[in-house]
């Protein structure tokens, strides 16, 4: 009987194990090669920006930071200016910003929860045919002719539906992470709008003061510097007792350090209220001068002004929404500890002519489980203990640092109060004193030196007043600021900056009255 295998089939066969010695190591080769060449054309040399991009970068920057802005065409008033602070200023336009990244993040996790599915297409291609032949089990005799069922060319398609348990589970404590820090980021919004706007408080009064005192503090520094002259020229010709005129100079000296040191207090806070209202420099414009905001009472109502701060501080619902957060993170973890059941569905498709059916739906259910990942289940309780309690020590000592920042800000209040009745009454002192100077005055030199004496501690006192009166605002703001109060309407985007001074001024005043009580000591103890 002869052999199944003819002579010239059995030296074809014996000849491809050949042909595959040898192209296995080249195909070895060809594949260990290929990254080094990927890695050499896709090698990248830092290279530097031009002074030319820079120049372009710059010009670009400082025209987008003075844009869209509505031009300053009156004076302006104290609300005003916060309503351009807050409309306008870059500090909190990047909060809005990252404000919107957040909420978009959040909606864009609520679509992870969904089920997979994924449509695929593709084509095949070989250099040789796909197949074997068959030996028997026992003999090791070949029994057919090697054959292929599959075209070397051939193109595939396929759409799977795909849903598993756990991916389902932690994307949706994924998604309401992103939505418990879309709330965190309102929460920092929140902190530097009141940020803002106690900068503008303190920055506004004393820029006023400085509107209204910079040209008398100028005229007044021309009349001493010529008083000092005459002073000198004095003292040369010896027309006075040497010891009285250098006495004099000396008191001029010292009204001339004062005022140059004053007038240096008022340019800067024209300069920190520009930059807080992003007025480009070198904008002319004038401030209203309008009737000093009037300061509520020394709060009586303390206990309730706490329970509120507790309740409104950004920071502390801040920490409240980052432990939600990571209370998620370890509820996450624990439900990768259980069964996993995945379900894939979908048709397919293949261009083979071998195949009987070229269509075709694959459906399949998996189960499976990984119990040794039960053993992390009482490290993952201990961690979520420790991270609860953590978390809560956390937020006690803020909120014991948010009640002290309230006892503090009302103590400081009445203090800044006590200080702006203390500086009225001395600014009246100083101004009768300057007015029975300049009527007692003569021709005599002492006399016109004490009328410029008088006028600049008159002036000086004037300029106190107003530091104090700016100094009680700060501290009102500072009280406003640690209870957690907000002045912003709704939607701010969408009002001018009229619309939105009148809608701050209403929300400021309703807030005072309804929530600033004072006690029945406290009643008429206010300042104007």
């Amino acid at each position: 009987m002869n052999h199944p295998l003819s002579p010239s089939m059995s030296t074809t066969i014996t000849k491809q194990p050949r042909l595959r010695a040898l192209a296995s190591p080249l195909r070895v080769v060809t594949l260990s090669c290929l990254p080094i060449l990927l890695a050499a054309c896709g090698s990248v040399t830092p290279v530097s920006l031009t002074q030319d991009e820079v120049k372009a970068r710059v010009t670009a920057d400082r025209k987008a930071i003075y844009a869209d802005q509505e031009p300053v065409t009156a004076p302006i008033t104290f609300h005003e200016a916060s309503a351009r602070a807050l409309k306008y200023n870059l500090d909190y336009r990047l909060k809005l910003m990252e404000n919107a990244l957040a909420k978009n993040l959040s909606d864009a996790s609520t679509y992870e929860m969904l089920p997979r599915l994924v449509a695929g297409a593709g084509y095949a291609s070989r250099n040789n045919d796909s197949g074997g032949s068959s030996i028997g089990i026992q003999d090791r005799v070949e029994s057919l002719r090697p054959s292929t069922s599959q075209e070397r060319d051939r193109t595939l398609a396929n759409l799977t539906f795909s849903w598993n348990v756990l991916d389902f589970g932690v994307s949706y404590y994924r998604a309401q992470q992103k939505a418990d820090q879309f709330l965190m980021a309102e929460e920092r919004r929140r902190k530097v709008a009141q940020n803002v706007l106690q900068d503008v408080r303190n920055s506004y009064w004393r820029a006023l003061g400085a509107q209204k005192l910079i040209g008398r503090v100028d005229a007044l520094l021309a009349r001493v510097n010529t008083a000092l002259g005459q002073a000198r020229q004095v003292e040369k010709e010896g027309l006075m007792p040497q010891a009285q005129v250098l006495a004099y100079q000396r008191a001029l000296l010292d009204a001339v350090n004062l005022l140059t040191l004053r007038r240096q207090d008022l340019e800067l806070a024209r300069a920190e209220l520009t930059a807080l209202m992003s007025i480009p420099p070198g904008t002319t414009y004038t401030l209203a001068d309008e009737q000093e905001v009037g300061l509520p009472p020394t709060p009586g109502n303390i206990e309730e002004l706490e329970r509120m701060a507790l309740e409104k501080r950004p920071e502390l619902l801040e920490e409240s929404y980052r432990k939600r957060v990571t209370e998620n993170d370890i509820k996450a973890a624990k439900l990768l500890l259980w069964p996993n059941l995945s379900v894939d569905a979908g048709p397919s498709y293949d261009s083979n002519k071998y195949n009987y059916n070229s269509n075709w739906v694959d459906v399949g259910v998996r189960l499976s489980w990984n119990v040794l990942k039960l053993a992390q289940l009482p490290s993952l309780e201990r961690a979520h203990k420790a991270q609860n309690e953590t978390d809560d020590l956390r937020r006690m000592a803020l909120s014991m640092a948010v009640l002290t920042q309230v006892r503090v800000g009302v103590q400081r209040y009445d203090l800044a109060l006590s200080e702006l009745k203390f500086s009225e009454e001395s600014l009246a002192v100083d101004s009768r004193l300057l007015s029975f100077s300049q009527k007692a005055a003569k021709t005599q030199f002492d006399s016109r030196l004490e009328v410029i004496r008088a006028e600049a501690r008159a002036l000086l006192a004037e300029y106190q007043r107003y530091a104090t009166y700016s100094n009680a605002q700060a501290a009102w703001g500072r009280l406003y600021n640690s209870v957690g109060l907000d002045v912003l309407p709704d939607a701010m985007a969408s009002h001018d900056v009229k619309s939105l001074a009148r809608a701050m001024e209403a929300t400021t005043g309703s807030w005072q009255a309804q929530v600033f009580k004072t006690s029945a000591a406290a009643t008429g103890a206010g300042a104007k």
